[in-house]
């Protein structure tokens, strides 16, 4: 598992590794790492949802985790399709949108089994006690 584990601090990306980030729908970003992967990492102004550049946008700013759910499992599935690339999930949600890793870290539950996909350690702590 630690070789499945998010680097705290990402300030740049290897060759096919895709910055996984939590967004708004409107795709605004203007703060945490939505502005970072919208300056660093080809995040587009306007784009809430999906790949952007070498990024991957989740929307957490719209409603509680059953909301955010939906875009969870859609990207869950894309990593699934593109196995060629490694996917960098940060604390999405535990942030400006105010959830904690207890509650948005089950809603990855599904990734622990797709082996291109990283997770921060909190949300791993969390996925494997349950």
């Amino acid at each position: 598992m630690t070789d499945r584990i998010t680097p705290q601090w990402i300030t740049e990306l290897k060759e096919g590794e895709i910055f996984v980030f939590g967004s708004n729908l409107q795709g605004q970003h203007g703060g945490g790492a939505a502005l970072l992967a919208y300056r660093k990492f080809g995040a587009v102004m306007g784009q809430g949802v999906g790949l952007q550049g070498r990024s991957y946008g989740i929307p957490t700013m719209h409603g509680g985790p059953e909301a955010i759910k939906l875009y969870v499992d859609e990207f869950i599935a894309f990593a699934k399709e593109h196995s060629e690339l490694t996917f960098l999930v940060t604390l999405i949600g535990c942030g400006i949108a105010g959830f904690t890793a207890e509650e948005m870290a089950p809603l990855f539950k599904d990734a622990a089994e797709v082996s291109n996909i990283r997770l921060p350690r909190e949300f791993w702590a969390v996925i494997c006690n349950e």
